[in-house]
């Protein structure tokens, strides 16, 4: 019998990424199977539980549907995060969990410039704003995303910085990139700092007061990462404390409509976590994500591998 391929997404891919998904599952010799905009979570358990691979978006895969899908071999997050994955899980039922890591990075670069320029232009409500140009960005996590951004906020002609313990100096640098070694000063001398660090136990609430009381005087912090890096007991004190900081997130934090009812003019918020959000990015991770599912089943391969 063929291997199933069931991409399971509450929120559907875009109609090519569908389409080309099915045409590289099924040019394999793979069954492919879909299951789109669904209501409850038994309608995903009962599609996963003859499936071999499942490809996923933001779609949560706990114990329950791991424990559901008797013959899953693999799982692959179309995206950079990962966290709505049960890892120990997966490991637990003999499950390769991967994601599909650069794919979305231009689309999450391009949204924290636009974020940017409409807060420095004040949400364009007419009044002055202020330039990017000549302005400092710091950059927490150099990886895909952090290079995307560097790229484009050279264009802008920013100063741009960043700080990465796991990328060594000499490779931002060769980009044009000031590498910073210790975190605080990224923050001590930055404009701007962007946030795109995963939700760790070791990062979880690491973005606290120490931190952002180190910014320059009208400083803003972007997180387009996980709301879940921000201390926000300490982020509320900072906005109290400093009339000058801002913050711009497309993941809103849980005391967002305290923000907004204390701070107007010194936040935006996405309604919705938009990073990965364009058409573009929608279909290069779909189709990573079945490329990846083909290639470990004719190969093995499992370079992206986010579970050991």
């Amino acid at each position: 019998m063929r291997k199933k391929v069931l991409v399971a997404t509450e929120k559907p891919f875009d109609k090519k990424a569908v389409a080309g998904i099915k045409e590289i599952v099924e040019g394999a010799g793979l069954e492919f199977a879909l299951l789109e905009k669904y209501t409850e979570k038994a309608l995903l358990l009962e599609a996963v539980s003859d499936a071999e691979a499942i490809i996923i978006r933001s779609d949560i895969v706990d114990k329950e549907v791991l424990a559901a899908a008797k013959k899953l071999e693999i799982v692959v997050r179309a995206g950079a995060g990962f966290d709505n994955i049960d890892l120990a899980g997966a490991t637990e039922h003999k499950v390769v969990a991967m994601n599909t890591p650069g794919q979305n990075s231009n689309a999450v670069a391009e949204l924290v410039l636009g974020m940017m320029v409409y807060m420095a232009r004040n949400g364009f409500n007419g009044k002055s704003g202020v330039e990017l140009l000549g302005k400092k960005l710091g950059i927490q996590a150099y990886g895909n995303v952090g290079r995307n951004v560097a790229r484009i906020a050279k264009g802008f002609g920013m100063e741009v910085y960043a700080f990465d313990p796991y990328v060594k100096d000499e490779i931002i640098q060769a980009d044009g990139i000031k590498a910073v070694d210790k975190l605080e000063d990224l923050y001590k001398t930055c404009d701007y700092v962007t946030l795109h660090i995963p939700a760790t136990a070791e990062t979880k609430n690491s973005i606290n007061k120490s931190l952002l009381s180190l910014m320059p005087k009208n400083a803003t912090l972007i997180n387009t990462a996980r709301k879940e890096v921000v201390n926000e007991a300490e982020l509320m004190e900072i906005f109290a404390e400093r009339e000058d900081f801002k913050y711009i997130a497309d993941v809103a934090p849980d005391c967002k409509d305290e923000i907004a009812a204390k701070f107007p003019g010194r936040f935006l918020f996405t309604p919705k976590k938009m990073g990965a959000q364009t058409v573009e990015a929608n279909i290069n991770a779909g189709l990573a994500a079945a490329n990846q599912i083909v290639d470990f089943f004719k190969t093995g391969n499992k370079r992206f591998q986010v579970n050991k």
